[in-house]
């Protein structure tokens, strides 16, 4: 099935982008986009991961220099059924993650040095629990395409600003053609986009839940990351905006209401179906509590990845923590050298 709605995503995305250069272009314009729809589909399925994890600066890492980190996903990834994914760590302090490859044979995974800081043991397996469950579903191939064509759209849609002028460009439409393309084409490539990532979210929450063993561990996670992300920028994210789909929770600024213009569900109504996921698993009658930032940050969970770290105590400065996760394969300086 997922096949097909990738063939289907495909063809819809080749077909905006022919319109797009048929606006600016004409009837020469659409074959020139054709043929560089052509090229993108080529590229997206063979190199778009490795393009998505360039942009984002991220190094891979392996038993040696990141021995929990690769762990937790090494054992997830077995309980899953899955080989074996790419490692990778993003030497960002925004806490976040994603998963990127065409299939799970050649899928990677990354979480940002910020997420494994700023979450306990078990947050971060039920975090890269959800990423893997999008290589399971293979959504890692859709996903990195539609982030590749939508780039790809974008910037077409720049094109049209440069050649508004001339008036040997065959463009049956005119200054309106034009138009068009820099400003509809790239909100449709964001619609299709937004509409894509949003009904999978909930899918990868429900089985990444199944995957660590215990949904209120990704309730939690995804409530400290949702407020880490608030607070701290992403400027690899806010310069490639449309790889914003593919992060567990938006990397972007001011995305919070759960309508067709957000590239993620709301977290709220994310955290709230985990919650009645972990109530139904538990066969009680009571729905569990939901994870406020004081509860969020306080709570001390146990199981297979080792004990929570101690909160630090309200008012107290901001102390460097010791590195559990091996040493930074990023580079000497910061505070996870």
């Amino acid at each position: 099935m997922n096949t097909l709605r990738t063939a289907m995503l495909l063809a819809a995305m080749t077909a905006l982008f022919m319109g797009v250069g048929f606006l600016i272009g004409g009837s020469g314009g659409m074959m020139i986009a054709l043929l560089i729809a052509a090229g993108t589909n080529l590229f997206s399925y063979w190199n778009a991961d490795k393009m998505v994890l360039s942009m984002n600066r991220a190094v891979e890492v392996d038993e040696k220099n990141a021995p929990e980190y690769y762990a937790i996903v090494q054992a997830l990834a077995k309980q899953a059924g899955l080989p074996m994914p790419r490692t990778y760590l993003i030497d960002n302090p925004q806490p976040n993650a994603f998963a990127t490859g065409r299939n799970p044979q050649n899928a990677a995974v990354a979480a940002s040095t910020g997420l494994l800081q700023r979450l306990t043991h078990e947050e971060v397996a039920a975090v890269m629990a959800h990423e893997l469950a999008h290589v399971q579903h293979r959504d890692t191939l859709t996903m990195t395409i539609v982030a590749t064509f939508a780039g790809a759209i974008s910037m077409l849609g720049n094109f049209a600003f440069f050649l508004g002028g001339n008036r040997d460009n065959n463009n049956p439409f005119g200054f309106v053609g034009v138009l068009a393309a820099m400003i509809v084409a790239p909100f449709a490539a964001m619609i299709v986009q937004m509409a894509v990532s949003r009904t999978r979210e909930y899918e990868a929450d429900r089985r990444g839940a199944e995957i660590c063993g215990d949904p209120l561990w990704l309730a939690s996670a995804l409530d400290k990351i949702a407020r880490g992300a608030e607070r701290i920028p992403n400027p690899d994210a806010e310069r490639n905006p449309a790889m914003a789909h593919l992060f567990i929770i938006n990397p972007l600024h001011g995305e919070r209401m759960d309508n067709l213009f957000s590239t993620h569900p709301s977290t709220e109504n994310r955290i709230a179906a985990l919650q009645e996921m972990a109530r139904q698993m538990a066969g009680g009658t009571q729905a569990a509590p939901r994870p406020t930032p004081r509860h969020a940050e306080e709570q001390q969970p146990s199981g297979p990845w080792g004990q929570a770290p101690q909160a630090e105590q309200p008012g107290e400065p901001e102390r460097p923590k010791a590195n559990p996760w091996g040493r930074n394969p990023t580079g000497p300086k910061g505070r996870w050298s």
